[in-house]
């Protein structure tokens, strides 16, 4: 399942080199830095998930728990602070553009941490419901506390990166306001219902329930500044339609990915599905799995 979620990475990675060439090309030239860094994050969270389920050393496995966790936030920071770049227009279009400030400046460190929270949110949101099944109650109980907190934290951030859009990206925050309104509501209506039902009991009955609602929460924020920066790809001066491939190879690009739907889609779906299932793990845990 973990190296399965890599295929779509680099599914994206083709299809914006190829669907977006001069994009692509403005951005690996300017953003090289926090994309390098988000790609050995990647590497290390890999590489500490897996020594650490193989070793037997409680100082090992301490130092890959370590390597895990520090990846974990590095790479959704980079990510989110590249987005900021984009949203911002700190990327030319001709590329080459400033390596430190087109990532470190005040859009750049709100994307970044609402990338980290909400990748935490959605985290302790699905474990709650495999807390139930696989864990003790102690483990169910601290997921929807750092879910309740990751909340609170996401929508606290998501206020405060508002004003910062309005002096640093007035273009994105006014199409939010003027257009991606409805998508932003929708965003803050799941947060809200899914914030509601981790804390009532009535609803703790049902944990699954909650991870559909948080999910639409955190993708209505993607899809809202998607709407926001429409139609360009670069700050203001770069058109999605300038940008875009000839007719032939978009067409040949989306082909590709109804064929890749097809076969790869309920592939995954199957793993995934085995997956919440407990039975892709070895024998002798699903006994105790059982037994308990």
């Amino acid at each position: 399942v973990w190296e399965a979620n890599h295929v779509w990475l680099i599914f994206c990675i083709v299809f914006a080199w190829t669907a977006f060439p001069t994009a692509f090309a403005a951005v690996t030239t300017t953003l090289y830095l926090p994309l390098g860094i988000a790609a050995f994050g990647i590497v290390l969270r890999g590489s500490g998930f897996a020594f650490r389920r193989v070793s037997i050393d409680t100082a090992q496995q301490r130092a890959n728990g370590a390597a895990f966790a520090i990846s974990s936030v590095l790479t959704p920071f980079c990510f989110g602070a590249v987005a900021g770049g984009l949203a911002s227009g700190r990327v030319p279009t001709a590329g080459h553009g400033d390596a430190i400030t087109s990532w470190i400046n005040p859009t750049s460190a709100i994307g970044g941490a609402l990338a980290v929270l909400t990748c935490g949110y959605l985290a302790a949101l699905f474990l709650i419901a495999d807390a139930r099944r696989f864990g003790p109650p102690q483990l169910e109980v601290w997921a929807r506390r750092r879910a309740v907190l990751a909340a609170v934290l996401c929508g606290g951030v998501a206020l405060g990166g508002l004003f910062v859009l309005r002096t640093d990206a007035h273009r994105l925050w006014t199409r939010l306001l003027h257009v991606g309104w409805p998508l932003l509501l929708v965003s803050g209506v799941a947060g809200l219902l899914a914030l509601v039902m981790t804390l009532l009991p009535v609803w703790r009955a049902h944990p699954a329930l909650v991870r559909p609602i948080g999910a639409v929460a955190v993708a209505a924020v993607l899809v809202g500044w998607g709407v926001g920066q429409y139609p360009f790809l670069l700050g203001t001066h770069l058109d999605v339609h300038v940008a875009s491939a000839p007719r032939h190879t978009l067409e040949a690009l989306i082909g590709v990915a109804v064929a890749a739907a097809l076969l790869v889609g309920p592939s995954l779906a199957w793993l995934m599905t085995l997956a919440q299932r407990g039975r892709l793990t070895e024998p002798e845990t699903r006994t105790a799995q059982a037994a308990g």
